[in-house]
């Protein structure tokens, strides 16, 4: 199930700041982890579930690859972002 456009929209302003400032890592971040968050909980239904397995595992890691790069440019906002979603790092 895909996120809906009011979760979404609620997401960007609550990390991005502007409806309009998609594209930062804080926002891709966290729209990803609303949506592991959703296939995690799919997959405790559904085991066998192999395909849904696999884009978790694709999600993850390009969370990882934003995180990491936030933390590269900047740690100090790498910190909130980990803080604010409560990602263990």
């Amino acid at each position: 199930m895909p996120l809906t456009k009011e979760k979404k929209k609620e997401i960007i302003k609550k990390f991005g700041g502007s409806p309009q400032n998609t594209g930062s890592p804080e926002v891709q971040a966290a729209l990803l982890t609303e949506r592991i968050a959703q296939l995690t909980a799919h997959l405790k239904t559904n085991p066998k579930d192999r395909v849904t397995e696999r884009s978790l595992i694709l999600m993850v890691n390009h969370r990882k690859k934003l995180l990491n790069y936030l933390k590269r440019k900047d740690i100090q906002r790498y910190r909130k972002i980990v803080k604010e979603l409560d990602i263990r790092k």
